[in-house]
């Protein structure tokens, strides 16, 4: 900024060097910055960043406190002259960024004409078109690269564009972009980024804001630990992240920031698209979200460059001597800058260029048209790559490119940075010219009128170029594995389990149960490297303290100290190739790594078995949208929620107990929930479920409550259809229900008080009781709907299994649960006969029973 000691730092204030607003030393401050300019010009920038770290730390040893902001001028963090040279034509990435943004608009107009309802994503992908289309051409890896496979969350919002590119590529077609969100009534495209609904195009589900952040740090994060423990090389691949600027409001966004920065994950690039406006108005409007989020990064220990201006603005750059500019960005507020987005070259000059003699100076020679294409730095092809290869290049750190563009980039007076933009669903005939016009694409105004696709012919330099960039990329992305190359094999039962199907009235929970079973699944020659135990800062909790001696915690730096406990056969054992993922208190955290190793074998081609073991209360209440990002994935694994029910874990408040999860899961299609009462259902359970998801490769995962209270475990029955019955979801425990007078179901943690009650109910009433164990109400639901459903159709079925278990016995049915009575009640309509539910209504259960008695 030359001759001024004072430089701009945030909206509306301009603070000088040492943080106030006087100088009482101008001549001596000037000395200090004339020899940090010298040492930059003769030894170069490592070695004044060496001196100013060492006197940073020297000043704050003596009690001097640096009232230093966190965010630098507003302008490009890479210098022009360190941007290097382009690699690309930019002339035929020019014409092809133009059809692809033709094609992105024309689909989603074409499916408004088609229903008001249906509407689309114009705005969005017109800000990040650049951001994508670099990184299509220069950075994105497929699976076909030497390195393997990068890995990208695309902006939701914006996948009209990545549509639009693969139409031109071949892999979609016309007939695929005439079905844009309407994926029913033909070969549609759905809206948003999404695995289920398009299993071999998208890789990641990213419509939920928040959650393309917080998986693509652990998916990162996964990547090193598989290179740690030696599974697979994963060097030289890389995550993007592609968010809005007003994503970065969700708790999920940032809460794993710190994470990235301290396990140094310079493989992970987050790119911020920060055009300033999320669908209602400004993402900021009286202040910077830019300077927001560059505090918030630098502080969490990221490395931040900025791109915010086109080369355009080089030489106004260059011409301004005094600083004006900055100092006229640092007055400029978010709402400020969407309004000078929206309007054109001579509101521009007047408003903005206009503020000093100065400032009008740096534009005179610029006509209101050429003020008017001033571009911003996401819009700018060079700054665009000369960011991403220097966050290729940074070591040490993950990086946050943040590039700044208008919403609605190119739609004119029709949508460009308006409040409305993001609503933006169809344009006039003269806005559709103009666009083809700003953009200069060959198209008739019959064919804009028609809103026509447009491609090139295969022969054209611009397919050609197209196809030879991603071709020497290693091929087309995304695209999806459904299945693995891999096919493990993991034990029977009787390899990991004959401890509890031959209990023979030993006493243990099946927290304890499960525990044992997953030590010694981790032994097993087969599977047992596979198996990613995750915790949040329970594992003492529920008897895993005995893994870390067997496996270890992974910790990329290993174990950098002593631990406490270093003496005792339990101790606290980190290492670089350790197996557990210990999350500390975050469910987020782990679930993230959870769902990363259970789409390993898709993302990765290397199928993983993850367990994360967890207070069932603090599993779906607080990660339930993360649930479901996990079945959009088509995740693999087990979840355990332990310390199971709401009677067992006496003192610790309903906050502790858990009355819910299994209704929550019910509503998971592709996930299995069980709550088994014995260790021989969770051994059963286990069982089928690798085999399901391991051999069949099934898209499914299994959901286990496991208790705390220890209790005489009995060994598994001996009648015919026990198994079948634990895995379809009720079974009688002993063969003689069809003798009784009523039948009893309980599961799970209330199991002990429904054979107590059968007790009572002969001892006290000589009322002869069959007690069942309903390992899963939610799978007896599914198939009662599915009989019923096959029915109306006209189709040959057998009875609902949970009416054909029922209909050869006599007497009502109660079944009591340690849930909410709506779990239960989810087969009341496949029930033959009399059906009584006893649980509980709600968190104020008690109270109510007692005003209503």
């Amino acid at each position: 900024m030359n001759d001024t000691n004072d430089f701009p730092t945030g909206a509306g204030t301009v603070l000088s060097a040492t943080g106030s607003t006087a100088d009482a030393d101008p001549t001596e401050t000037r000395e200090w910055l004339d020899a940090i300019d010298a040492i930059v010009r003769t030894q170069g920038k490592e070695r004044a960043q060496f001196l100013f770290d060492r006197l940073a730390d020297h000043v704050v040893g003596r009690g001097v406190q640096s009232k230093r902001a966190r965010v630098t001028p507003y302008r490009n963090s890479i210098a022009v002259e360190h941007e290097g040279p382009y690699p690309g034509d930019l002339k035929i990435e020019e014409r092809l960024m133009a059809a692809i943004r033709w094609n992105a608009l024309a689909m989603v107009v074409r499916a408004n004409k088609a229903s008001a309802e249906l509407g689309g994503h114009i705005a969005s992908y017109a800000s990040a078109a650049d951001l994508f289309e670099v990184g299509f051409h220069h950075f994105f890896k497929a699976a076909g690269h030497a390195d393997g496979a990068d890995l990208v969350y695309f902006q939701p919002h914006s996948s009209p564009g990545v549509y639009a590119r693969a139409y031109l590529e071949g892999f979609l077609d016309e007939e695929h972009l005439k079905h844009y969100r309407r994926e029913i009534s033909g070969r549609g495209l759905c809206s948003y980024p999404h695995p289920w609904l398009m299993p071999d195009f998208w890789q990641f589900p990213t419509g939920s804001m928040g959650l393309g952040p917080i998986n693509s740090v652990f998916q990162a994060r996964f990547m090193r630990y598989l290179q740690d423990r030696g599974l697979l090389k994963t060097e030289g691949r890389r995550v993007w992240g592609f968010f809005g600027d007003g994503e970065m409001d969700e708790p999920e966004s940032i809460g794993a920031l710190s994470l990235a920065a301290r396990e140094r994950l310079d493989n992970l690039t987050f790119v911020i698209n920060c055009n300033l406006q999320r669908l209602d108005g400004p993402v900021r409007g009286n202040s910077r979200i830019v300077d927001e989020l560059e505090a918030l990064f630098t502080g969490a220990g990221w490395n931040v460059i900025k791109v915010l201006w086109g080369s355009d603005w080089d030489v106004l750059f260059a011409r301004d001597t005094q600083g004006e500019l900055l100092r006229a960005f640092a007055s400029t507020v978010d709402g400020q800058f969407q309004t000078f987005s929206a309007n054109d070259g001579a509101y521009n000059r007047e408003r903005f260029f206009s503020q000093t003699p100065e400032l009008a100076a740096l534009v005179a020679n610029l006509s209101d048209a050429e003020i008017d294409r001033l571009k911003r730095g996401g819009h700018d092809a060079r700054k665009l790559h000369a960011a991403y290869a220097a966050a290729i290049a940074h070591k040490g750190q993950p990086t946050v490119i943040l590039a700044k563009t208008m919403k609605g980039y190119g739609m004119g007076a029709a949508g460009q940075g308006r409040m409305t933009t993001h609503q933006q669903k169809k344009l006039e005939i003269d806005s559709l010219k103009a666009f083809r016009d700003r953009f200069d694409l060959p198209l008739s105004d019959a064919q804009v009128e028609h809103l026509e696709f447009y491609k090139p012919a295969e022969d054209s330099a611009e397919l050609r170029y197209l196809k030879a960039r991603r071709e020497a990329l290693g091929g087309a992305l995304p695209r999806r594995r459904n299945r693995s190359s891999q096919t493990l094999m993991p034990p029977e039962v009787q390899g990991f389990g004959s401890f509890a199907l031959d209990a023979q009235g030993k006493e243990m929970s099946t927290t304890m149960a499960a525990v044992r079973m997953l030590g010694s699944l981790l032994k097993d020659k087969e599977i047992g490297e596979r198996i990613v135990p995750i915790v949040a800062d329970e594992a003492r909790t529920f008897g895993m303290a005995s893994l870390f001696r067997q496996v270890g915690i992974y910790a990329p730096l290993g174990q950098m100290y002593e631990p406490e406990d270093l003496g005792s056969m339990l101790y606290y054992r980190e290492e670089k190739s350790g197996q557990i993922l210990e999350e500390g208190i975050s469910e987020a955290a782990a679930i993230s790594s959870w769902i990363a190793a259970a789409t390993s074998y898709s993302v990765h081609d290397l199928p993983m078995l993850p367990f994360y073991i967890y207070y069932s209360m603090f599993g779906y209440q607080r990660i339930g949208d993360l649930i479901w990002a996990a079945a959009d994935q088509r995740a693999r694994g087990f979840l355990l929620g332990a310390t199971a029910g709401r009677t067992t874990l006496g003192g610790e408040g309903l906050q502790h107990q858990d009355g819910s999860s299994h209704v929550a899961f019910a509503g998971v299609p592709n996930c299995r929930a069980y709550d088994p009462a014995f260790a021989y259902e969770v051994a059963v359970l286990l069982e089928a479920g690798m085999h399901e998801m391991l051999v069949e490769q099934q898209d499914r995962f299994y959901y286990l409550t496991v208790g705390n209270a220890n209790y005489a475990q009995p060994s598994m029955p001996a009648h015919e259809g026990v198994r079948d019955g634990i895995l379809r979801g009720l079974y009688p425990l002993t063969n003689e229900a069809n003798g009784a007078q009523v039948q009893l179901l309980g599961s799970g943690a209330i199991m002990t008080e429904v054979l107590e009650a059968q007790r009572l109910l002969q001892a006290d009433w000589n009322i002869a009781a069959a007690v069942w164990s309903a390992t899963s109400y939610s799978e007896l639901h599914r198939d009662g709907i599915e009989s019923e459903r096959k029915l109306r159709h006209g189709l040959s079925t057998p009875a609902a299994f949970v009416t054909a278990q029922l209909s050869t016995t006599q007497g009502p049915v109660i079944a009591a649960s340690d849930y909410v009575r709506a779990l239960p009640e989810l087969i009341r309509a496949f029930v033959p006969r009399r059906y009584v539910t006893l649980g509980r209504v709600g968190r104020d259960s008690d109270e109510i029973a007692a005003k209503l008695s």
